[in-house]
C-alpha cells in the first residue's frame, strides 16, 4: 500500500513537470509569465546585471570628470544628474533588491525543502512592480525637466525646488520599494509555512536567517521611505508644506524619515550577503561553522539594532547633545554582533582543511573590504570627528567599502557559488580568479585614497575640487580603470560558462545543505519527494561534508 501510494506520488510530480515544460509558452514568454521561483530568479538576475552595468558606466563618467580639477568632460548640472542616476541605480536597482531576490527566490524554497514560494503569483508580480519601477526612473531622463540631478537621497528642500523631473523618479522608486515589501512579506511567510519536516528553526542554514532577518527590515522600513517619496511628489504636484520652510515645511524632518529607512536598508543589502558568506565559509574549509547559534543571534540582532541608529546620519543636521551622545554609542553598539560574525568566520577558518576556489576567495575579500568599512564606521560615529569628515571623500570610501566592498562582493560570491547550481554548467575558474585579482585590487586602488583625501578636506558631490587633491584623485581614477576590466572578465566568463561552461554536478563544491542535494538545475517542484531533515546543515564534523 505504502508502496504504492509512493509511486503515485512520483508520477503525479512527473506528470506536473511534463505539463509545466510543455505548456503554451516558449523563448522568453516561459521567463516572462512563469510563477516557479527559479525563473523569477533569472528574471531578476538578467535585469539587476544591466542596472549595475550602467551604474557602473555612469560611476566611470564620473571619475573620469574628477581625473583633474576644472571641467573636463561634462559641467556642474550633468555632473549633478549622473551622480544621482548612479546612486538611484545601484542602490535602488542592484544592492538593496540584488540578494534577496535573486539568491532568496532561488535558493530559500529548496534550502527548507518547499516546492516554491507562498505566494508564486505574487512573486512575479513583484519582479513587474521592479520593472515598471525602473521603467519610470529611466523615463525621467528624458521626460519632463531632464535627469534628476538631487542626490539618490532626494533631499528636500532641493527636490522641491528643482526644474528636474522628480516626480517620476521618485514614484519609480516607490514602486521598487512596493516590490520589495511584496518580497518580504513572501519570504517571511515562506520561511515559516512551507518547511520540510524536520527544518526547525534551528536547523536553518545561515543564509535562510539572513533572508529572513531581511524581510522583516523590508516589511516594517521600507513603507517609511514609500510615504516620504509619496510626501514629496503631492509637494511637487500639489503644494503641500511637508518639507519645503517657504510652505511652513521642515527639511529636517526629511532627513529623519529617509534615514528611519535608509539605515535599515543598509542591513536589507548586508545581511543577505552576510548569510552567503556564512554558508560559503564552511563549505570550503571542510567543518561546521564556528557558533552556530552566536551567528544567528547575530543576524537577528543587527536587524533588530538598525532601527535605532539612524541619527548618526544627522550629527551636522542640528540635534541635542544627548541625541548625538545616544545615537554615537548606538552607533558602536550594532558593532558587537558585526565583530561576533567577522570573529566566528575567523574561527571558523582556523584549521579548516581551506579549498581556495573561487567563492571562497570571493568571501576572503569580502571579510577584508567589509572590515575596512565597518572600522571606518566606528570612525564615523565619534562625535568630533564627524564633524570634521562628514560630507568628505571619507563618508564615500566608507559608503564603498560597506556596500560594494561587502554586498557588492558578496553578491559576487554568492553568484560564483550557486552558479552550478542555477545553470547546471561550470566557469572558468582560471578566469575568474584572474577577474577577482583585477576587481579587488582595482577596488582598493580606486576607494582607499578616498579615507586620505576625505580626511584632507575634500567635499563629497562637487565636480570641481582644489588642485592639492588632484595625486589623490588621479589615483582613484586610475583604481577605476583596474577595476572595470575586472569586472567586464567577470561577467563574460559567467555568461560564457553559462552556455557552454562543463556539466556540473548536483554538488560540485561538497556542500551540505538541501539545495546540493538536488540536481543541477533543479527539477520544476525542486524534490521528487519532501525531504525529511533529521539534522541541521552544520552537524557535521570535518570530512563528512565532502
Amino acid at each position: 500500500m505504502a508502496n504504492g501510494v509512493a509511486a503515485e506520488a512520483v508520477e503525479e510530480t512527473e506528470l506536473l513537470n511534463y505539463f509545466h515544460e510543455k505548456s503554451r509558452y516558449s523563448g522568453i514568454w516561459k521567463y516572462l509569465f512563469s510563477t516557479d521561483h527559479k525563473k523569477v530568479c533569472l528574471l531578476y538576475l538578467t535585469a539587476m546585471i544591466a542596472f549595475f552595468l550602467c551604474g557602473v558606466g555612469f560611476a566611470m563618467l564620473l571619475r573620469l570628470e574628477l581625473m583633474a580639477p576644472g571641467m573636463d568632460f561634462i559641467g556642474a548640472s550633468t555632473y549633478n544628474a549622473v551622480y544621482t542616476l548612479h546612486g538611484v541605480f545601484m542602490i535602488f536597482l542592484f544592492v538593496i533588491p540584488g540578494l534577496p531576490a535573486v539568491f532568496g527566490n532561488f535558493c530559500i524554497p529548496i534550502m527548507i525543502g518547499a516546492e516554491d514560494v507562498s505566494f508564486p503569483k505574487l512573486n512575479l508580480l513583484s519582479w513587474y512592480l521592479f520593472m515598471s519601477g525602473a521603467v519610470l526612473i529611466i523615463l525621467s531622463l528624458f521626460i519632463g525637466g531632464g535627469a534628476p540631478d538631487t542626490g539618490w537621497t532626494f533631499y528636500a528642500p532641493w527636490s522641491i525646488k528643482t526644474s528636474a523631473n522628480i516626480p517620476m523618479a521618485v514614484m519609480g522608486v516607490f514602486l521598487v520599494g512596493f516590490s520589495s515589501i511584496l518580497t518580504g512579506l513572501n519570504f517571511v511567510t515562506t520561511i515559516h509555512r512551507l518547511r520540510a519536516p524536520g527544518v526547525t528553526f534551528g536547523k536553518l542554514p545561515l543564509f535562510v536567517w539572513g533572508i529572513y532577518t531581511t524581510g522583516w527590515l523590508q516589511i516594517l522600513a521600507t513603507p517609511v521611505i514609500g510615504i516620504t517619496l509619496l510626501m514629496v511628489f503631492m509637494e511637487r504636484m500639489f503644494g503641500f508644506g511637508f518639507f519645503d520652510p517657504a510652505n511652513g515645511g521642515d527639511p529636517v524632518m526629511y532627513q529623519h524619515l529617509f534615514w528611519i529607512y535608509s539605515h535599515p536598508a543598509v542591513y536589507i543589502m548586508i545581511l543577505p550577503a552576510m548569510g552567503a558568506i556564512s554558508d560559503i565559509i564552511p563549505t570550503f574549509c571542510r567543518k561546521p561553522i564556528f557558533g552556530y547559534k552566536a551567528m544567528a543571534g547575530a543576524l537577528v540582532s543587527i536587524g533588530l539594532i538598525a532601527y535605532i541608529v539612524w541619527g548618526h546620519h544627522m550629527f551636522t543636521s542640528g540635534m541635542s547633545d544627548t541625541g548625538r551622545i545616544i545615537f554615537s554609542f548606538l552607533t558602536f553598539f550594532v558593532g558587537v554582533p558585526t565583530a561576533i560574525k567577522v570573529f566566528n568566520w575567523v574561527a571558523t577558518l582556523h584549521k579548516g582543511a581551506i579549498i581556495f576556489s573561487t567563492p571562497m576567495w570571493y568571501a576572503m575579500a569580502f571579510i577584508f573590504l567589509f572590515s575596512i568599512g565597518g572600522l571606518s564606521g566606528m570612525i564615523n560615529g565619534v562625535l568630533a570627528v564627524d564633524l570634521h569628515i562628514h560630507d568628505t571623500y571619507f563618508i564615500v570610501a566608507h559608503i564603498h567599502y560597506v556596500v560594494f566592498g561587502g554586498t557588492g562582493f558578496g553578491f559576487f560570491a554568492a553568484i560564483h557559488y550557486w552558479f552550478p547550481k542555477m545553470f547546471g554548467r561550470m566557469y572558468s575558474e582560471v578566469i575568474a580568479k584572474w577577474a577577482l585579482g583585477l576587481f579587488f585590487v582595482g577596488f582598493n586602488v580606486l576607494y582607499f585614497p578616498m579615507f586620505i583625501y576625505g580626511y584632507m578636506g575634500n567635499p563629497r558631490r562637487y565636480y570641481d575640487y582644489p588642485p592639492r587633491f588632484e595625486f589623490w584623485q588621479f589615483v582613484s581614477t586610475v583604481g577605476s580603470w583596474i577595476m572595470v576590466p575586472g569586472i567586464i572578465l567577470m561577467l563574460a566568463n559567467l555568461i560564457w560558462g553559462a552556455f557552454k561552461g562543463k556539466k556540473a554536478s548536483a554538488n560540485p563544491w561538497g556542500g551540505v545543505t538541501l539545495e546540493w542535494t538536488v540536481p543541477s538545475p533543479p527539477p520544476l517542484l525542486n524534490f521528487d519527494k519532501i525531504p525529511h531533515v533529521t539534522r541541521g546543515p552544520y552537524d557535521y564534523k570535518g570530512e563528512e561534508s565532502k
